[in-house]
């Protein structure tokens, strides 16, 4: 992939620049963030340009962690995940950077494939969050990717947002990314409650949210999935794994 791909955000702050392992930041850093079985961990500056830390990439995606780069990890995404990632994160990024409070507290996940060095492809769940703030600005993210293999990726991209405002946080991206096959944490509820055989009011209640916010979050799901009917987009969520 062409970094010219990437949006405008993407191709301000990403570099290619590894993290120095060596330093008196990563040693801290390998001291106090854990990683956990099967994970990854970076973290990326913005104020420097650069990795600051990464850990766990050899055995997951078979680079070294002293050559893993935030271009590198944006680079290895497989094809048909692309162009929705790179959107996810340059959307997510254009969202966060018209905040100024309470950043650390926010967070995404979305569930991909990465191509491994060696060619073969391993099913992630990566989650972004806000590692450091200055003066009501994000300076630095942390990544945590895990490998998943009890994911059945479908056609249709998953993701959830979280935060204060983690309603405004989730639409935006919704609004940002409709052209893609795509569903968010928050619609995904909804229409697992749909499957079960709520209705729309049934399901405003136990979400506390009016039976008018519901149908916002399903019925333009119709368009986005190409169906004619809510047991249609029932039986589409299904044969794509969006409903287990």
């Amino acid at each position: 992939m062409d970094s010219d791909k990437l949006g405008h955000y993407s191709k301000t702050f990403i570099t290619d620049v590894p993290a120095d392992l060596g330093s008196p930041e990563a040693q801290h850093f390998k001291q106090t963030i854990r990683r956990f079985p099967d994970e990854a961990i970076y973290i990326y500056s913005f104020k420097e340009n650069r990795m600051m830390y990464a850990d766990g990439w050899e055995p997951l995606l078979g680079y070294r962690d002293d050559e893993i780069t935030m271009m590198t990890i944006v680079n290895i995404t497989a094809p048909e995940y692309a162009p929705f990632s790179n959107e996810l994160n340059d959307k997510a990024l254009m969202f966060l950077h018209n905040k100024t409070k309470d950043l650390e507290q926010y967070s995404f996940t979305i569930e991909l494939k990465k191509i491994h060095k060696d060619g073969t492809h391993v099913p992630l769940i990566s989650k972004v969050g806000v590692f450091a703030t200055e003066e009501g600005r994000v300076t630095a993210i942390i990544g945590h990717s895990q490998k998943n293999e009890s994911i059945q990726l479908g056609n249709v991209m998953r993701y959830a947002a979280y935060g204060p405002d983690k309603s405004a946080f989730e639409e935006e991206l919704n609004k940002q990314l409709f052209r893609h096959y795509a569903i968010s944490e928050k619609e995904k509820e909804a229409l697992s409650l749909v499957a079960e055989g709520f209705s729309f009011k049934e399901i405003a209640a136990r979400f506390g949210v009016s039976q008018s916010a519901i149908e916002k979050r399903i019925i333009p799901m119709y368009k986005r999935f190409e169906v004619k009917s809510l047991t249609h987009l029932i039986s589409f969520a299904y044969a794509n794994h969006i409903l287990p």
